[in-house]
Formats: structure tokens, C-alpha cells, sequence
């Protein structure tokens, strides 16, 4: 199905302004004091140190501070209630992987080149900082981490079925998603019950997380339905067929495979890291370690900052989020809560650059630093989640259910097709 660029456009827009009121008049007002920059995130997005400078004084505005609000849940639709009421808008707001949902409301937002980004986008990574523009040009978006991914294994299940546990040597076993199954295989053999991912829908995200082109073109032609997508749903459909998935649906059961030594290696972003064997199974230290990916690399996650259009002081904002953003600053970021950099910049500082005692003592960095470079990158489209969600759950029909991965494929994609039109996309 071909879109039109300016239908692609306008019907995004205008979707997205109808559900949230976002077009007609209104007062229009900023959250907080004269002297005060707003900001709305997240629990576990920004360095609580650096945050604490900005909220004595913003650096070079010393008339300005920080205030910000950390919101627990439904973060995305208070951000996008505030911008329909037009009133007691935050200066500045965190945005997750999914900015290109918010590009539809471009408008609501500074163009971040008018106060001096442009300037600055040597020190990004290319594929990220393009992450941040509309298609219309407009830079809304300034970036914040990234998620690159790479392979973790168990180093204790290689060993007992005799394979060499150095990373180079497990990169260069299982290079590519066939390698890969054959690894799991052997472990499986090994050490019955092992697997190779959480559950089906792990193995399809991550496959497409290294892909050069995802759902849509930039000029609004659907592509969900070509080969590059139906190859990784096969790939996911494979692995489960192979016995290798710990078939782990929810939060508590992908915690529990990990606890219980049934996910012996995962294709996983640089933040599985904290989310997955440290806190689920902190008496496996020293038992993991990380190397390139089968497939490729890839990325999964990281966030952005923009400057809403209500913001009372947009000079003072953009140099507060370039200075939270900055090489150093990023390196800080990684420490706690543990982000990863979007300026290849910091992946040499000594902050980064340390061993990992729970990888035995290796030098994770290095790794998803090649992984971050390396990513090909790939467009977004405002339509990417409501065109995952029908694939993802026939995925799951799939594992879960039994059901035929040819009818799957084929109910996804008529279910695609009937929420594309429904949002105004075709």
C-alpha cells in the first residue's frame, strides 16, 4: 500500500490533532515561575547528580533553575493532555524511542537547529541524531542514550558443552541467526531446558532492531508486508520450532528464566544488562559476558529531550539539555542510572572504560561501542507501534497457542491494514 508524502504527512497531523485537540485557539501558558525551567521525564532517565546542579542554577543562566517532575505512569498521554489544554505546559520534556509519535504534533515544538543544534551534531552519532528530525526537516527532538545491542551468554553452560567462552571465539561461532540456532542447539543438548530467548517476540524485535528499513519509507509507502519483515517473523517462528525459546510471556516469567538459569544467552540491548542478570540473578556474577551479536548490530531504545513551544526561556533551555547531553555528562549518565551514550565521544572515558566485575571483569563498553557505531540505522514512522503490535501478538498467537505461523502472518496483516486505516494512513 503507497501513501503519498503529503497525505503521509497531513493524515499523521491530523490524526494526532484530533485525538488530543492540539489545533484551534487557547491560552497558552508555561508550567513553573519566571526564573523556573520546567521539565517533565521519567523515573531512571537522567543523572539525579547533574540534575541537582541544574536545579541550584542552569549552566551559563544563573537566573534560571531547574524544576523537574519525575512521572511514574502514563507518561506519554499526560505530556500530550498538557499540550492539548495548551496551559501549564513544561518547559522541557523527555521523549522516548517512539519520538516519531510525536511528529505529527511537531508544531507544539521548538525547531532545536533555531537555537544553535545544528552546531553540535558532529559530537552525536549520525543514525541517532537523525533519529530526532521530522520528515519535514524540523529538528524537535535533541539526543539522550541510545541502546545498542549485543549477544550476553553464560559462560558456565558454554563450558559444559565444551565451547570456548572467550567473546571473540563465541562471535566467531555464531555470526549470523542460523549459527546461532545451531549454538542453541548444542547447549540445549548440553543442558536440557536451555534457551536461547525469552519468548518468540524476543527474537522478531531484536532481528528488526538491526534492520536497515523497518515498516514504512520516509515518503509513506507501507513495507510491513516484504521480505525483510516476513524473514524475521520466520527467523522468530524457527527458534521456537527449535525448542530454544523459555516461551516467558510476561515481566515476571522473562525475570524467572534468567533467575533460574533457563536463558543461557539472549540477543538483548545494552540496558539487559541491569534489567536482566543483575537483578534477577545477582549470584550469577562473574558468570556472564558479552560479544557482537548473531545478525549484526543493532538498537533497541534510548530517549530525547524537547523544548515545547510554551517554554518561557527556549535560549536557557537548549543550553541546559546540551550541557545534560554533553560527552562528559553522558559518562556520568552511565553510571548511574546506567545510559548509554549517544556521543562516541565518551565510549574512551575512563568512566565507561572500566571492567565489569559482574562480566568478569570484561570490558562490556567496548562492545555495544561497535554495536552503537555500526548500527545501520533505520527510518521510523509516526505508524511503527500501531503496525508492531497486530505482528508482535501473532507472534505470540504462534508460541503460545499453537496457532498455523502462515495464518498468523496473514491475520497480522490484515489487522495492519485495518488499524492504518483507521488512524488516517491509507
Amino acid at each position: 500500500m503507497t501513501l503519498s508524502r503529503r497525505h503521509f504527512l497531513a493524515a499523521g497531523g491530523s490524526a494526532a490533532a484530533a485525538a488530543a485537540g492540539l489545533t484551534g485557539c487557547g491560552s497558552r501558558s508555561s508550567l513553573g515561575g519566571s526564573n523556573e525551567l520546567s521539565m517533565w521525564t521519567w523515573v531512571g532517565s537522567v543523572n539525579d547528580g547533574l540534575i541537582g546542579q541544574a536545579e541550584k542554577a542552569v549552566p551559563g543562566y544563573d537566573g534560571m533553575k531547574l524544576a523537574m517532575t519525575r512521572i511514574g505512569s502514563n507518561y506519554k498521554t499526560k505530556v500530550l493532555t498538557a499540550l492539548a489544554g495548551k496551559s501549564l505546559v513544561p518547559d522541557i520534556v523527555a521523549i522516548n524511542d517512539d519520538v516519531a509519535t510525536y511528529f505529527p504534533n511537531a508544531d507544539q515544538f521548538h525547531d532545536l537547529n533555531d537555537l544553535g543544534a545544528k552546531d553540535l551534531e558532529k559530537d552525536f552519532l549520525p543514525w541517532k541524531w537523525k533519529l530526532g528530525i521530522t520528515q519535514t526537516g524540523k529538528m524537535m527532538a535533541y539526543p539522550m542514550d541510545t541502546g545498542p545491542t549485543a549477544l550476553f551468554y553464560r559462560t558456565d553452560i558454554l563450558q559444559k558443552a565444551g565451547i570456548d567462552i572467550d567473546p571473540a571465539a563465541v562471535a566467531e561461532l555464531a555470526p549470523d541467526w542460523d549459527t546461532y540456532i545451531a549454538l542453541g542447539k548444542k547447549l540445549k543438548q548440553a543442558v536440557p531446558g536451555s534457551a536461547i530467548t525469552d519468548n518468540i517476540t524476543g527474537i522478531y524485535g531484536y532481528r528488526m532492531a538491526q534492520q536497515s528499513k523497518r515498516y514504512m519509507t520516509a515518503d509513506g509507502q507501507y513495507i510491513g508486508d516484504q521480505d525483510h519483515v516476513r524473514q524475521a517473523f520466520d527467523l522468530a517462528v524457527r527458534v521456537v520450532k527449535e525448542g530454544l525459546s523459555a516461551n516467558a510471556q510476561n515481566s515476571t516469567d522473562k525475570n524467572a528464566v534468567v533467575t533460574n538459569g533457563k536463558l543461557v544467552a539472549y540477543n538483548a540491548a545494552v540496558w539487559w544488562a541491569q534489567l536482566g542478570p543483575k537483578n534477577a540473578a545477582p549470584k550469577t556474577k562473574g558468570l556472564w559476558r558479552v560479544t557482537a551479536a548473531p545478525g549484526g548490530a543493532g538498537n533497541k531504545g534510548g530517549s530525547f529531550l524537547a523544548i515545547t513551544k510554551y517554554c518561557k526561556n527556549p535560549k536557557a533551555a537548549f543550553a541546559f539539555i546540551s550541557w545534560l547531553e554533553s560527552a562528559k555528562n553522558q559518562a556520568q549518565a552511565f553510571l548511574d542510572p546506567v545510559l548509554f551514550p549517544s556521543t562516541p565521544a565518551t565510549y574512551t572515558d575512563k568512566t565507561l572504560t572500566a571492567p565489569d566485575p559482574f562480566f568478569g571483569g570484561q570490558q562490556i563498553v567496548d562492545v555495544f561501542a561497535e554495536s552503537a557505531k555500526k548500527y545501520p540505522g533505520a527510518f521510523f514512522s509516526p505508524y511503527d507501534s500501531i503496525i508492531d503490535t497486530p505482528i508482535s501478538s501473532e507472534l505470540v498467537n504462534v508460541e503460545a497457542a499453537g496457532k498455523d505461523p502462515d495464518q498468523a502472518w496473514a491475520d497480522a496483516q490484515r489487522q495492519v491494514q485495518r488499524e492504518l486505516t483507521r488512524a488516517g494512513a491509507i
